[in-house]
Order: structure tokens, then sequence, then C-alpha cells
């Protein structure tokens, strides 16, 4: 974290800081835009807003590309000592500029024109149960996207297309990495869903499920966000059709929500997963809010902040011992409820369509179908007339169940509007990092189920904050995992916590 005792910025590094700074401004400014665009922008606003967007685009790539600023990341690197704060910066600027150098500034303004667009049509094509609507924008997208992953790969940045996909969110990563993981990981879950299933347990889910108010779910999810540590000055809670987190700075972190109206979860659980993402931003050092190493290290790191909140935490009956007598008071009609009936609802094990909403158990396998099906789309045996069928077929394969529409398949994630392709595997990442930190913090805290009852959340907030959030981007991802954890990222601690919540309700994992 920073030390204030920490010694003044050498001179050299004044100027790589002061052209970061206004780079990290255009970055906020889109930013900005496209949640706007996301919440409340009318839809006619579209081609203006992808003008301004692309304009914003071109600007930041102009500067991230400009001599100048080579020129100051070197000068810094000159003076930085080995191991310092101004080492990890010229670290990050460098990894920035040398990934924005390999890409022509008309792309960059393409891909940030096109991005704006295909949203649009996502929202549209998803309303409508419609992928042709939206299939003209994604093979725009993916084109554009594979002319940047083609860049890269001709600057020596990444060996592969796929591997220069991941390299964006996960720095480092690689197809190769990955696919072992998710392959070995895969073959773990199955054996643990049927086992679950072979049980024959009939979970009784009717605590969770029936009529729920928008206004109580709403209310009910701003106290929980509230008690976790979340800060509504310093940001808000607002609808979209996908749920996200977007930060200006430590200052103005946003979030947002969607709910089902004959059920808690979605809700209750995508509150509480955003507002996870947003302690994260709400806990980066304001000292180095728009330098290079300001920002999170990495997606897995991100999402591991998310799925501990919402998973570890929201769905332990500590938790829920604490929070049902507010539910209830959210909600008066369940004054009947028990914690010992909400638990079990809350781990079913069932093969779904929507990832957002999948249990613990089967969650990760809807993260290999993507894998599976974006590798397909960047290795060029896949393209967007079969994606579709392709979809369906991977998750009858995958997970038994076959979508009846486009909307409850292809269309139900935003990434791919984004031109986020590579950024899926990085969920998986977060449920594996998010099971060992939380044990971590069990080793140092002592009994975390009677924190949580008792809805003492800021002793693991503040866990959080010393070992995860206060370093920013200081220490590369798989560092900052042993620094925080004492080992290497694994998947023995999410299977251990996946086993004994399984057998709890199941009676077998």
């Amino acid at each position: 974290m920073p030390d204030s005792a920490a010694p003044p910025v050498p001179a050299a590094a004044h100027e790589l800081l002061a052209r970061w700074a206004d780079i990290a401004a255009l970055h906020d400014a889109g930013a900005v835009l496209g949640w706007d665009q996301e919440t409340v922008m009318p839809p006619k606003g579209q081609p203006g807003r992808g003008r301004v967007l692309s304009a914003l685009a071109g600007l930041a790539h102009e500067k991230l590309t400009d001599p100048a600023l080579a020129a100051a990341i070197e000068a810094a690197a000159a003076v930085a000592e080995p191991g310092s704060e101004l080492a990890a910066q010229v670290r990050e600027a460098r990894r920035a500029v040398t990934r924005a150098t390999a890409v022509p500034g008309d792309l960059a303004r393409a891909k940030a024109e096109a991005t704006s667009a295909a949203l649009v049509t996502w929202q549209r094509a998803r309303a409508e149960d419609d992928l042709a609507v939206f299939a003209p924008d994604l093979r725009r997208v993916i084109d554009l996207t594979m002319q940047e992953a083609d860049a890269y790969v001709a600057a020596g940045i990444a060996a592969t297309r796929y591997d220069a996909l991941l390299d964006e969110f996960e720095p480092g990563m690689t197809e190769a990495m990955v696919a072992p993981l998710l392959a070995d990981l895969r073959d773990e879950l199955v054996g643990i869903v049927h086992a679950a299933v072979g049980r024959g347990v009939a979970v009784d889910e009717s605590a969770v499920t029936g009529p729920f108010p928008v206004a109580g779910q709403e209310a009910f999810g701003r106290e929980v966000a509230t008690a976790m540590g979340y800060d509504f000055e310093a940001g808000r809670l607002d609808a979209s059709a996908h749920p996200f987190t977007t930060g200006f700075g430590p200052g103005d972190v946003r979030i947002t929500w969607r709910w089902a109206d004959d059920d808690l979860r979605p809700g209750l659980y995508g509150v509480m997963h955003e507002a996870g993402h947003a302690l994260y931003e709400q806990g980066l050092p304001p000292a180095w809010a728009g330098t290079p190493m300001g920002g999170a290290v990495s997606l897995g790191v991100h999402e591991s902040q998310s799925r501990l909140w919402e998973n570890l935490v929201g769905r332990s009956e500590a938790f829920w011992r604490w929070a049902h007598p507010r539910f209830v008071a959210h909600f008066p009609d369940r004054a009947g409820t028990t914690v010992d009936a909400i638990h079990p609802a809350l781990h079913t094990v069932r093969p779904s369509l929507i990832r957002v909403e999948a249990d613990e158990a089967t969650y990760n396998l809807h993260i290999v179908a993507r894998f599976e099906i974006e590798r397909a789309l960047f290795g060029g045996s896949l393209g967007v007339d079969d994606l579709r069928d392709a979809w369906d077929d991977t998750y009858e394969a995958l997970l038994g169940v076959r979508p009846p529409s486009a909307a409850d398949g292809v269309l139900q994630d935003i990434h791919w509007s984004m031109g986020a392709f590579g950024y899926f595997p990085t969920y998986t990442l977060g449920n594996l990092l998010a099971a060992q930190l939380f044990e971590a913090a069990g080793r140092e805290l002592g009994d975390l189920d009677a924190l949580m009852a008792a809805g003492d959340f800021p002793e693991l907030l503040g866990w959080l904050r010393r070992n995860v959030h206060g370093h920013a981007s200081r220490y590369p991802a798989p560092e900052l995992v042993e620094r925080a954890t004492g080992a290497p990222l694994g998947a023995d601690a999410f299977l251990r916590h996946l086993r004994a919540t399984v057998e709890a309700v199941y009676g077998a994992a």
C-alpha cells in the first residue's frame, strides 16, 4: 500500500505521471459515456455517442503512442530503483504503450465506434430474441478484434490471436495455460454435479421464490451493499440490461443490477456481485489514481472480489443469520421463513441456461462453453452464421440443456458486443482466487462465520484492503496472489468449499 513516508517522486518521473493523468482522464470520460449509454441514454443517441467514443479512443491512442511519452517512460526507468513503486509505474506504462503502439490509431477508433453500435443492437436483439439483429454488428466487432489480435501477434506481444485476447484482461495468461486448467476443473465439476444430482434430493426453493416487489428488492440490496462497505456517496445503483460496475476514480464507482419479479436471488446476488467489484475500485489508493499502476491488476483478481462477496459471504448460513431479520423487514410476508430453509435454496445444483444465475457447481461449465466457442471463432473454424447452433450444441454437451431461445443462449452476455473476447476465463480464475483469499483471511482473522453472523463485515473488508485493494497494480497478479495467500493460484480451496457446500445440501460431493 502507498507509504506516507515514501521518498518524493523523482523529477524524471513527473513528465510520465503528468502525461498519464491526461490519458486516464480520457478513459474516464469514455467510461462515463459508456455508463450513460447502458443506463439512461435514449436509443436514438447511439450514432452520436459512437462518434464521441471513437474520438475519445483516438485521442487516448494518440497520447499513448506519442514518442514523448515513450521518452518519459525511459527517463523514469533510468532513475527507478528495482522493486520500487516507480519501477512498477514504469512496468505498467510500458505494457500499455507497447500494446497501444502495436495497433493503428484508425483501428482503435473503428473498434470504439463499432462496439458502441453493437451494444445497442445487442440490447435490441436480446429483447427481440433475434440473433439476426445483432449479427452484422457482431461480425464487424469480431473482424476488428481479429485485426487487433493479429497486430499484437505481429508485434511479438503474443504468440496467437487468443493469447493476445487473454493478455488484455489477464496479463501473461495464455491459451496453453488456460486450456488444461479448465479441462481439469471441468472433470472435477462433472463428478461433483453428478454426485449431487444422483442423490435425488429435491431442494425446496419457496423461501426465495414467488413475488418479491422490486422496491423491496432494491432497498434490501442497498442495505446489504452498505453493510458490505460500499459507499453510496461515492457511487450509485441503477438498472441495466446486464449488471456491471464502472468507476472513474475511487470517488465515483457505479454499479447496476437487474432483477426477477418472482425470485430474490438474481437481484440480491447481482447487487452483491457488483458491490464486490466496486469495493475493489473504491479501495484503490487515491494517491495512485490516474497513474499507470493505479488500477486493478487483472480481471481475474477483480472477479475474485465479486465472487468472494457474492458466494463465500452472501450464500453462507452465517451471513443469513445476520441478514434474515433485515430480509423479513423488507418482505414482511416472509416472516415465516428460516435460515435453515433459505440456505439450501441458495445452493441448488442444477444445470441451467443463464451464466449469471448459475449455481457454484455448474457456473464454471458456462465458462468452459464460452472458452471453446471463442477459440473456434478466432481459430477460424466457426462463423457468426453458425454461432447459435454451436452455442446450443455446446451447452447440450456440457450441461445437458439446450436453449429454447437466443435470448437464453447466445445473446445472454454483453461481452461480445464490447469486443471483450478472452474475458470469460477470468471468471473462473476469479472463482478459484476468491476461495483461496477467503481461506487466507480466515487464517488471519479467525472465525469468519462469527464475524459474518455479527455483521462485522469491516474486518473482512479491511483484510482485503490490506492484501488486495491497496496494492492496485503495484505487483503483477501472480505475485499479488502469493503475497496475499502464501501460495500460487490453484483450485484446491475452491473445490474444498464446493464439496463442503454440496455435501451440506445434498449429502454428497
